[in-house]
Parts: structure tokens; sequence; C-alpha cells
């Protein structure tokens, strides 16, 4: 059988091709996104419609939902298999997602139930995976100068700062402008539930509209201005809100080392390591490392993002903060650790410093579960199967 993938320069993607070959698969790759930003939608049914003509496929695949391929798929008659392992993803609210060709497989529970109810059929909820194999042979065979990645606390990501749309934002009144960053501030400090759409008037959306210089939804898109306005604006922001106070607060009374491109000159005591490298570096941080933090965005509401899979596939003891869904998978206070405030986080990365061995235990437990179920191999061996169920 022959896979077409759908290339745009995920991090997943290198994981993605292994599995497949383990599997047997004969794979292809389409790799025009990865370095063409600007075409129309036209050019990329046209480009991707004469790939596939020259290469004929059994199915085609992609991280993340992409419309055109969706309606390319749909012309050719092939199945469109896509792992959707981000959000917001915009993409999925446009009118491609009912294309029957469809098999989206969303990681999030509350966008899954958001998007299922317009494609009941060819929509599914699957959580996301970790590759222990690729990791291994890293951790095992570091090469030199390894032991500068051992950190007592350690994070990889973006603070958000550089992805905040609420930047375009401009000449909002100041009861406007308040009220929106007081229900920031409040949704900020809550864990587990994101009452942002319940807050957001039409008032509020129509003044924030009227703010921003570009503000567009695509024609016949089943996204609301409300929604684009909670998830994206204004989820983003309450994530850079979030980071820069919990690194800020946690660098202040322990030593933390942070993997970043964001700017960290507002937190004097942060070690700002610069980028690390996503396939040499990264594995042997949260391999070595004391105590690797996880902060999810704000625009994931349920689900566990791929941090945590990453951390646990390494062998990485992993403080998250709460998720819904990391109950259903792990057991917290054995596999994993999750706080609710960032008061409870520095209490935790201080308990947890000076208690080695119930770190080690809690860490070796979180990566014996996902070896034995949330591998590459073992997940996108669930996925394929429900793709082609029927």
């Amino acid at each position: 059988m022959k896979v077409l993938l759908y290339r745009y320069r995920s991090i997943l993607e290198p994981d993605i091709m292994h599995t497949f070959d383990e599997f047997g698969l004969e794979t292809v790759a389409y790799e025009r996104e990865m370095t063409v930003k600007d075409d129309t939608p036209a050019e990329s049914v046209k480009h991707f419609s004469r790939f596939l003509m020259e290469n004929p496929c059994d199915f085609i695949f992609s991280i993340n939902f992409f419309p055109h391929v969706s309606e390319v798929a749909q012309i050719f008659h092939l199945r469109y298999v896509t792992w959707v392992v981000d959000a917001p993803v915009l993409e999925l609210y446009t009118k491609m997602i009912t294309n029957s060709c469809n098999r989206v497989f969303i990681f999030d529970r509350a966008l899954y139930d958001e998007i299922h109810p317009l494609n009941p059929d060819c929509v599914f909820h699957l959580h996301l995976a970790g590759s222990v194999s690729s990791r291994r042979e890293i951790i095992e065979h570091p090469g030199k100068g390894a032991d500068r990645f051992a950190h007592p606390v350690a994070f990889v990501g973006s603070l958000y700062s550089e992805k905040d749309p609420m930047d375009q934002v401009h000449d909002l009144d100041d009861y406007t402008r308040g009220y929106l960053w007081g229900i920031m501030s409040a949704q900020e400090k809550v864990y587990g539930y994101y009452f942002i759409d319940e807050l957001l008037t039409d008032e509020v959306v129509a003044k924030l509209k009227r703010s921003l210089p570009v503000y567009q939804i695509p024609e016949e898109s089943f996204l609301t201005d409300e929604k684009l306005m909670s998830l994206f604006y204004i989820g983003n922001h309450i994530t850079a809100m979030e980071r820069a106070d919990t690194f800020r607060r946690l660098s202040d009374s322990t030593d933390t080392y942070i993997y970043t491109g964001s700017d960290t000159s507002a937190m004097p005591a942060i070690h700002n390591m610069g980028f690390a490298n996503t396939l040499l570096e990264m594995p042997l941080i949260f391999n070595r490392s004391m105590i690797n933090i996880n902060t999810t965005s704000k625009a994931i509401r349920t689900g566990l993002p791929l941090r945590i899979f990453d951390i646990l596939s390494c062998g990485g003891f992993c403080i998250s903060n709460y998720q819904e869904e990391i109950a259903e998978l792990f057991t917290p206070g054995e596999e994993i650790v999750m706080y609710s405030s960032i008061e409870e986080l520095c209490d935790l990365v201080a308990y947890y410093l000076d208690h080695d061995r119930e770190r080690e235990e809690i860490a070796h437990a979180g990566y014996e579960k996902l070896l034995n179920n949330y591998t590459y191999e073992i997940t996108m061996q669930q996925l394929l199967y429900k793709a082609f169920e029927k």
C-alpha cells in the first residue's frame, strides 16, 4: 500500500514516516508546502493535483487539516487521513471538513465536540503519541557534552509573546479594554474550564473586531467571530500571560532553564538557553533534567499537548498544568504530576527536587505507561484501523 504524506515541516513528520516504514507502507512525500507559503487556494489545488496524478497512491495523510488537500482527495476518490495535533486549527471550520473522503482524528476532546457534528461519520477523537525508539538512540548515544543539558528545572518551547495576535489591537475604549483584561486575568488562573466564550458579549466582539487592522473569516466557514476571538486572539494572549507569570515566579525561587527564542528580558533570574534542536537536543534535555515543565496553551482546552508525550517518551519527569484528559491516560501522582496554580507548581518543584527517589519512580512509571500504550506504532495502528474500518 502506498501513502502520500503531505508535508509542511511539522516536527511530527519524521516520526510518522518512520512509523509508516515500520508498517511496511511505501511513502511518497509532497513537500511544496515546506518552502512555498504564498500559494492561493486555487494554486494549491493545481500543484497538488498535478503531483498526485504523477504519483498515484492509496490514501493521503497529513498532520493537521488542509482544506485544499481534502478538496483534491474528494475529486480523486481517495481517503484523506489527518491527525490534528494543534489548537486552534482554524481550517477545521471550513466547508471542506464535511467531505466524505475525510478521516479526521482530533486530540482535544473539546475541539472534537465542536467539529464532530459537522461530519459525524468521519471525525474521531484520538490522543497523541510519543516516539520511544528514535529518542532512545539519542539518549543512549548522546556524544560529547551531553551533560550541559542536565538542569534542575527545564522548559522547552515558546512563551507565545511573539505569537500574540492581541498585539495588533488598537484604539479600544477603556471599558472594553478593562473588561477583556479582567476576564483574561481570571481565565489565566483557572485550569480545567475555559469560560471565555461565555463572557464575550456581541458588543465586546464587535469592538474587538473594529480594533484590528486586518480581520477576516473565510466565506462558507463554520467559524464564528466569537469562536475566533476566543481561541485565537484571546486564548493565545492568555497563554503568553500565563507563561510569562509562571516562569518569572518559578525562576525567582528555583534554578530554571528555558530553551526558547522568546524574549525573557523581564525574567532576570532565568537561564535562556536559546533554541533547542528538536531531534538531537530536546531528548537529552527531557531525559537529563530533574524536572520538566509543561504549560498547555489555553486553546487546548481538555487534551494532552504533544510536549507531555515528548517528555515521557524520553524517560523524563513531567509536571504539567491540570488538563481534564490527563487522568484518562496517566495516573496523576504516579506517572505524571499536575498543578492547578502557579503557587502549587512552585511548591511541587521544591518538593520533587528534594525527593529524588519519588521523582525517579514517577518518571519511570510514566515512561512505561507510554511505552506500553501510547507509542506512535501503537497509536497509529489504532488510527489507521479506524480510518479504514468502513
